[in-house]
């Protein structure tokens, strides 16, 4: 059996992936993480694909979160 991977998106924040993975960016670049991840949702990370805190200083609200206020 393979091992389990949960992806959870965060409340404004990023998704949090627990288990291991093996991603492939754009330019090829293999990364591969063990146990658990934090991926950046907001756009606004220095250290894309990977979250560093950023969503907080920007006030990113999630689509779901946008969507909620305006009904």
């Amino acid at each position: 059996m393979a091992d389990e991977v949960t992806i959870t998106p965060n409340k404004n924040g990023p998704y949090y992936i627990k288990g291991s993975i093996c991603m492939q960016l754009p330019n090829g670049q293999v990364l591969e993480t063990e146990q658990e991840t934090w991926l950046c949702r907001c756009g606004g990370s220095a250290n894309k694909p990977f979250c560093d805190g950023t969503h907080k200083r920007i006030g990113f609200q999630a689509d779901e979160a946008a969507r909620a206020a305006t009904e």
